[in-house]
């Protein structure tokens, strides 16, 4: 019965394993593209984008190609689908995510591995409201990869990451942008020839060029026409910047690609590149100085002119190379071209936003963009994990691998392998442990510093790690007279190690990792007498700031400025905070000095100017106030600053009796206040800009406002066609009155008012 029993196993057992062994080995297609060719008609009227894409792919896999499998906008209707000059019947079934399609085309005959592919496809995409990744509006028209307006097999949400190949893109009509060399037909449409690996995206609008000259050569600029003269100087800054990011890149990794560089103010969409064209929030063009939210967005996406651009990416872990290494190389910018104060302050971003996820974190050589912790992960994890090894090879060794691979995958692509095992070959088993531990597990490393203890001439702390690799770091301890020694040490994997401080002075401070070269699970035991985490102590002074409890407050503030001097936000809360006890040459230099950064962050800038400006008020200079408080509105930073700066103008111009109102405007809200009392579609939508605020109408003609009163108290012109309106509001809906302020969007055209956006809508 035994031996029965035995032999019955084993045969279940040689069938399971030769199944796997066959599926393994199963000859399959893969389809690579080689080319975008996209023509797209924008037709307003109808609010729909209307377009042919001819896919050019390549059979990159070991079995016949029967069918072609690709995704697009869950709303796209899809026309026609050939092949060659034959027509192919598809079949379309919703994907199960991130509202998609997934269409399944039969080819009409089989494609062999390595074989060609011409996929010419016909559909169209209505756009029902408008939002940063799809727009149709008179006013500006857009279409970034993410609002998926175009057909290819992969998408971020898998884990090698989107296709991207040279692309070709015509749109219809005039002030179009995108990436690579402009040209124009005869039909009036624009085309855009990208040689680079990107993918397929427009911009429409009505824009005013400026470009570099020198060594900024083939560097413009894009802002709105009509856009104050400031905004021009600030653009022209801009394009210095990337120029020198172009060059030390180039030293860095090789000669630039031929690649335009266009850097473009927009209203949404901000953050996102490809291919040299980086849109930028319109605030990076409005402050007075440059900050670093946008000197980082730039240094990226000209890193990304070589990674992704020149040499593909392809693969399995794709985006740590496409955002973790690419933000690794652009704080090594940041630190050569403003210093390594304000390099050290992205550092602190970084590990701020990694640890506020840490412990919801997926392995980075497997994560994705469907998984919600992918942004704050991959770059700023990513970015600690190539700093890290960059440590253990050596600047110049880590920097020729990278070339190196970046050379060798012009063609094929760059792949997270490839480059892995280079590093192993050249680092040995110790750096090949430790990319599989960071790479491929999620972070259980935890660094913990005992108590200095003096044992005769010496003070000793007791070290323990609980993760699973060695840690190869330093130790570094604060005696009384404020003397620092530092001592190397390794501290084995589940293990504990002593650091030896050779010191007869007393010992008042320790902390292990003083760079914070590992990322970890809790940054908070790192150091003795223990802190609390940077996170939580900051989130702790912004409550007690909200509270008005100053004291506290800057007690708090100090604390962690006392530890991570660069932390601005905390240098924001002191200085707010000494302002609120009335304390104003103090709060006045702190402010002063926020501004004098290298590389302030937009909320420093914002925030700073907010105070000089109470400040200036507080003395009786309302003008000076005013013209504060508007450098504060131009900073254009998070919502409680925009908020504050604007009442805080309000104020200043009405004490300095400079407050203005657009007759033409008055007159539209008030016809705008009987279109939404009135409840009707009808009467609302003709005032409204097309696609725009889409649930905004879709409430009032549900609820039908008891009141709505309006009473404009500023107006200003951003640029030839766009207005704003800071307003009070007065509303009963539903029986429930509320009043407050928001920030009205205006458009005009011929003559003609509508309202395109409502800002920060403070009504209760």
């Amino acid at each position: 019965m035994q031996r029965t029993l035995a032999v019955f196993l084993t045969v279940i057992f040689i069938l399971v394993f030769s199944s796997g062994v066959a599926a393994q080995e199963e000859a399959r297609a893969a389809w690579q593209i080689n080319r975008f060719d996209i023509n797209a008609n924008l037709q307003l009227p109808q609010r729909l984008l209307a377009a042919t894409a001819l896919l050019s792919a390549t059979n990159v896999g070991r079995g016949l190609g029967s069918s072609f499998t690709f995704r697009i906008n869950g709303k796209a209707s899809i026309k026609t689908v050939t092949v060659g000059s034959s027509s192919a019947n598809f079949r379309t079934v919703p994907e199960s995510y991130g509202n998609l399609q997934r269409v399944t085309v039969t080819l009409p005959a089989g494609v062999a591995p390595d074989g060609s592919l011409a996929l010419n496809i016909s559909y169209s995409l209505p756009v029902e409201s408008n939002t940063g990744l799809a727009a149709i509006s008179p006013i500006g028209s857009q279409f970034l990869p993410m609002s998926f307006w175009y057909p290819a097999p992969s998408t971020p949400y898998t884990g090698k990451g989107a296709d991207t190949a040279p692309v070709r893109v015509v749109v219809n009509g005039a002030g179009v942008i995108s990436s690579g060399v402009e040209k124009s037909d005869q039909s009036g449409s624009v085309i855009y020839e990208n040689a680079l690996n990107g993918e397929p995206f427009f911009l429409q609008s009505d824009w005013e060029k400026v470009d570099g000259t020198g060594e900024n050569k083939n560097i413009s600029a894009f802002v709105t026409r009509g856009s104050p003269v400031e905004d021009r100087k600030r653009a022209e800054a801009l394009i210095a910047l990337a120029g020198s990011a172009r060059a030390f890149y180039a030293g860095l990794l090789g000669a630039a690609p031929e690649a335009p560089i266009r850097l473009v103010s927009v209203r949404r969409g901000a953050g996102f590149d490809d291919s040299g064209t980086v849109l930028l929030e319109s605030g990076a063009f409005h402050r007075a100085q440059l900050d670093s939210t946008t000197a980082l967005l730039i240094s990226e996406a000209i890193a990304r002119l070589w990674i992704g651009g020149q040499t593909p990416v392809r693969a399995e872990g794709g985006a740590v190379l496409r955002e973790g290494l690419v933000r690794f190389l652009a704080t090594q910018f940041i630190e050569k071209q403003f210093g390594q104060s304000a390099a050290e302050t992205e550092r602190i971003h970084e590990r701020l936003a990694y640890s506020a996820v840490v412990l919801r974190e997926a392995p980075l050589s497997k994560v994705t963009a469907l998984d919600p912790t992918y942004f704050s992960t991959v770059p700023n994890k990513g970015a600690m994990v190539w700093r890290l090894v960059e440590r253990r090879l050596g600047h110049d060794a880590f920097i020729n691998i990278v070339r190196e691979v970046l050379v060798s995958g012009k063609g094929s692509g760059m792949t997270l392998a490839a480059l892995r095992s280079v590093i192993a070959q050249r680092g040995g088993d110790a750096i090949r442990i430790l990319l599989d531990q960071l790479l491929d597990q999620s972070t259980d490393l935890d660094l913990m510093i005992g108590l200095p203890q003096q044992r005769g001439s010496e003070s000793v702390s007791a070290l323990r790690n609980v993760g699973a690799i060695d840690v190869v770091t330093t130790v570094t301890a604060t005696t009384a007279s404020g003397q620092q020694i530092s001592v190397d040490i390794t501290v084995p994997g589940r293990g504990f190690a002593e650091a030896v401080f050779k010191t007869s002075a007393r010992v008042i401070r320790v902390e292990i990792d003083p760079e914070k070269l590992y990322p970890q699970v809790d940054y908070a035991n790192d150091s003795m007498p223990r802190t609390p985490e940077l996170r939580d102590a900051l989130a702790e002074a912004t409550r007690l700031l909200g509270a008005q409890d100053f004291v506290k407050a800057e007690s708090s503030a100090r604390a962690i400025l006392a530890n991570t001097p660069q932390m601005q936000e905390a240098g924001i809360i002191l200085a707010r905070a000494l302002l609120g006890q009335n304390r104003t040459d103090e709060a006045e230099k702190l402010f002063r000095s926020l501004l004098a950064l290298s590389l302030p962050t937009p909320a420093a800038i914002a925030w700073a100017n907010i105070g000089l400006g109470e400040i200036s008020l507080k003395k009786g200079r309302a003008a000076e106030a005013a013209s504060l408080f508007t450098a504060a509105v131009r900073a254009d930073a998070e919502y409680a600053s925009s908020l504050a700066a604007r009442n805080g103008r309000i104020r200043a111009e009405m004490a300095a009796n400079l407050l203005q109102v657009d007759p033409a405007i008055r007159n539209f809200i008030g016809q705008l206040d009987q279109a939404i009392a009135s409840g009707k579609k009808v009467e609302l939508e003709p005032r409204v800009g097309s696609g725009e605020l889409v649930r905004f109408i879709s409430g009032v003609v549900g609820t039908q406002p008891e009141v709505w009163r309006t009473k404009a108290l500023r107006t200003e012109q951003w640029d030839a066609d766009l207005f704003a309106a800071d307003v009070s509001l007065e509303t009963k809906e539903l029986g429930k009155e509320q009043s407050g302020t928001a920030l009205y969007i205006l458009s005009r055209s011929n003559g003609n008012w509508k309202l395109v956006g409502i800002d920060l809508f403070e009504v209760r």
